[in-house]
Parts: structure tokens; C-alpha cells; sequence
């Protein structure tokens, strides 16, 4: 059995169908149809626990309220009283990512957000917004001026501006990858305990026999943690936006 090969299978994108438009394929791969279906999944969730008036309904808008109220709370604690503006980008961040995590755990899914493409999307989303949202707040002219501390040297402004510039990026690509590593290596870990009953099969069948219940009880113990972490690491990424757009409104 080919380890490399498993994993290139269940955690490499593929393309479903070809697309051909003036010589470029544009046709839309695992990922991409997988990212439809948790944007509609999130949708129709949302707009379920809104309307149906039914008791599964009703738990679950008790549930989303509980995380909504404790999510305000948070926020406002960093943009005071401009929490509401950017409350409705965090909320729908952290529910987006978390049922994309979620979905890449059931049979046959994929989680898009292992995919470094649709990570940095995220992250670019978050670089932008904290440009908007600094110049918004500040004017252009004064978000430029605190992008480097006050009360420096004059002299080592010129010094320290790029310097802050290459922090702004590094902060994004520090989501991007955070949240792309942690979703692979999620995955990764369990194929690796499952395959191991393949591979001391591949010597002797009572071998991978013995070796099975060890492999599989490692493997839900990791899948048992993938959901743990699909938890943390929605809240983590929307977080970490909030702060950094937060240090983008107010400066000091």
C-alpha cells in the first residue's frame, strides 16, 4: 500500500470536470463544489434556526444566540463602540470556518479549509479589511502615519516603515498557514494510524490483524481531536482578525 498515494487521494484537490473557455479549463474541482455546498449548508442552517419554529430549531437558535452574544462581547471589548460595524464579518468568518472544518470530518468530505487556496482567500479577506477598516476610522493620511509607533527618531521612521509593512503581511500569511497546517496534519494523522494495519499486513496478516484495534482506537482518538481543533481553530482565526483589525481602528 502507498501512503503517499492515500493521501493524495483524500487530501489533494482533484478536478470533477473539464470546462474548457478560450483554451482555459474552468471547471470546478472537489474543493471548489465542496466550497458550494458548505456556503449553501451555512445558508440554509441559519436561515432554518431563524424560521422553523420546531424544537430541534429552537436548540439550535439557543445555541447560535449563546455563541453570537459571546462573540459580541468579545469584540466590543477590542472596538468598543465600533463592535456592531464588523460584528457581522467575524460572526459569519467563524461560522463559515467552523462548518467547513465540520464537513471535511464526515465520510467522503474534504475540508476545504485544508486547502492552501482557500485559506489564503481568507487571510486576503482579512488583509483587506484591515486596510478598509484603518482608513475608514483614521483617514488615509493618519493611517499611514501610525502604521510605524509615534515618539520614534525621525530617522528611524524610513527604517521601521517597511518593516511594520512586511508585519502586516506576515500576520495574514501567519493565519493562512496556521489554519491550512493544522487541518492537513489533522488528516494526515489518522490515515497514518489506519494505514499501519496495511502496512504490517503487508508482511503477515496476523500481524495487521493484532495491530488493528491499536490503529483504530489511535485513529478516533485523533478524529476525536480533529473535531476539537475544527472548534479552536475557527475561533482562533476569527479572533486573531479581530485583534488585528481592532489594532488597525484604534491605533493606541
Amino acid at each position: 500500500m502507498n501512503f503517499e498515494e492515500i493521501l493524495a487521494h483524500h487530501l489533494l484537490d482533484h478536478p470533477i470536470a473539464s470546462w474548457m473557455i478560450g483554451g482555459v479549463d474552468l471547471g470546478p474541482t472537489k474543493d471548489v463544489v465542496i466550497l458550494w455546498i458548505v456556503s449553501a449548508l451555512t445558508v440554509a442552517i441559519f436561515g432554518f434556526a431563524a424560521r422553523s419554529r420546531t424544537r430541534v430549531a429552537l436548540m439550535m437558535r439557543y445555541g447560535i444566540e449563546a455563541v453570537v452574544v459571546y462573540t459580541r462581547r468579545e469584540v466590543h471589548i477590542i472596538f468598543h463602540e465600533d463592535a456592531d460595524t464588523y460584528l457581522h464579518y467575524f460572526l459569519t468568518l467563524f461560522f463559515f470556518i467552523l462548518i467547513a472544518n465540520l464537513f471535511g470530518l464526515l465520510p467522503e468530505g474534504a475540508s476545504v479549509t485544508g486547502n492552501i487556496n482557500v485559506t489564503a482567500a481568507l487571510a486576503f479577506c482579512t488583509f483587506a479589511l484591515i486596510n478598509f477598516a484603518g482608513v475608514k476610522k483614521q483617514g488615509l493620511l493618519s493611517y499611514i502615519k501610525h502604521i510605524v509607533p509615534s515618539g520614534l527618531p525621525f530617522w528611524l521612521v524610513p527604517i521601521l516603515f517597511p518593516i511594520e509593512i512586511m508585519g502586516l503581511f506576515a500576520k495574514c500569511i501567519a493565519l493562512c498557514i496556521r489554519i491550512f497546517a493544522n487541518m492537513v496534519a489533522g488528516h494526515a494523522v489518522s490515515l497514518a494510524f489506519l494505514s499501519l494495519i496495511f502496512i504490517f499486513a503487508a508482511s503477515s496478516k496476523f500481524v495487521g490483524v493484532a495491530v488493528a484495534p491499536v490503529s483504530v482506537g489511535m485513529a478516533l482518538f485523533a478524529y476525536t481531536l480533529d473535531v476539537l481543533v475544527a472548534l479552536l481553530q475557527a475561533y482562533i482565526f476569527t479572533v486573531l482578525t479581530a485583534l488585528f483589525v481592532g489594532a488597525a481602528v484604534h491605533p493606541h
